[in-house]
């Protein structure tokens, strides 16, 4: 009787503890079964309906009230023979993508490559990227990606905030940007 109780207390203090987790509690899970990816994100983030979107956005969520922060999934093709590794190292990617905002002719973003880092779920390879991007005079935006490939598709998942607001959540930014996950499709 007394090992039960023991053993209830325990678990009740495991599920108490999990659930004041400040980097778990308060996210939602989305998962896209026709394109084959998942991913957290935070309570009080909506869909957002896209008009006249940049080719490839599957979708793209908004904070409610912190309206400057969101996330997108962008899905590209690349040669079905070529997986991430052949598109280069982490660093390698992260430069390319940093060199289409900064070479874009359309566009007076400048950004900046923080970090690049690459990851293995479940066999597949993830490159973990961070940026800072000056978008004008005394404006920035911080962002995450996490980059995929799979069956001739590349898929990019961009969370992003104010650079004065990345401080306050840099640490949930980073929990979702690492829960970005393909599913079996």
């Amino acid at each position: 009787m007394i090992k039960r109780l023991v053993s209830l207390f325990f678990i009740a203090i495991t599920v108490t503890l999990a659930s004041c987790s400040p980097t778990l509690g308060g996210l939602q899970r989305y998962t896209d079964a026709v394109n084959g990816y998942q991913f957290l994100y935070p309570n009080g983030w909506m869909p957002v309906e896209v008009q006249n979107a940049t080719e490839g956005v599957d979708v793209v969520f908004r904070d409610f009230i912190e309206r400057t922060e969101n996330l997108s999934v962008i899905i590209s093709e690349v040669n079905e023979d070529k997986d991430l590794a052949d598109l280069g190292t982490p660093t390698d990617v992260g430069y390319r993508f940093m060199k289409m905002v900064n070479n874009n002719p359309n566009s007076t973003k400048d950004a900046e490559l923080i970090s690049a880092e690459k990851k293995d779920i479940d066999t597949e390879d993830y490159y973990l990227l961070e940026y800072r991007v000056k978008l004008g005079e005394d404006q920035y935006r911080h962002n995450l990606a996490s980059v995929v490939t799979k069956k001739g598709k590349l898929y990019t998942f961009n969370i992003s905030t104010t650079e004065s607001r990345w401080e306050k959540v840099a640490d949930l930014f980073k929990v979702v940007a690492n829960s970005f996950s393909l599913t079996a499709y």
